[in-house]
């Protein structure tokens, strides 16, 4: 799979369209090709699935430009087969959202001999969506992280921790263990 390098701006705008496959945001300004805007508030684009990509602990950094020749190539052959006139330089960006889906469907099929590598690529755009798993979460949710407010992620008190007055079946489950302090620990 490795191929010439891609430009960093090509390897970021196909690994973003991709994101944005997955779970779809709006666009970031007018003229953003990476997100096709199909959804309001923000997607896996705008919750970070890029950063979360790259960050060394999650193992895919080093193969983050033979993901996008892969998922470029796998574009052109595609529109080759659907009679489409790819995007020279972006041709994964350059399809329509339902092309795009399509496209990412075929990638993650069972029968697909890379579909393990392209549902990996998925996993980490819902892991950035559901966790903002790349910041720290009190900074996600200061900085309106969009998949965390999407959830209802509850923000912390005053003085960073959490805690839950209102128990979230309605009721308490369990007695609070008699050696727990009062931040919540075991001592």
């Amino acid at each position: 799979m490795h191929s010439a390098e891609p430009d960093h701006d090509v390897r970021t705008l196909t690994l973003e369209a991709f994101a944005d496959t997955i779970i779809p945001g709006e666009k970031r300004h007018p003229e953003d090709r990476a997100v096709a805007g199909v959804s309001t508030g923000g997607g896996a684009v705008a919750a970070g699935a890029v950063p979360i990509l790259e960050t060394p602990e999650g193992g895919m950094e080093g193969a983050l430009d033979d993901l996008a020749v892969a998922l470029n190539g796998h574009a052109r052959a595609y529109c080759a087969s659907h009679d489409l006139e790819p995007d020279p330089a972006l041709p994964f960006v350059g399809l329509s959202y339902d092309h795009r889906t399509a496209l990412v469907q075929q990638l993650v099929s069972p029968d697909h001999p890379e579909k393990m590598m392209w549902v990996g690529v998925a996993m980490f755009s819902y892991m950035a969506f559901d966790t903002g798993a790349h910041m720290h979460t009190t900074e996600a949710l200061a900085a309106g992280h969009p998949g965390l407010r999407t959830l209802g992620f509850a923000d912390p008190d005053e003085d960073g921790l959490w805690r839950f007055p209102q128990y979230s079946y309605g009721r308490q489950l369990a007695d609070i263990h008699p050696d727990t302090d009062a931040t919540g620990s075991p001592s």
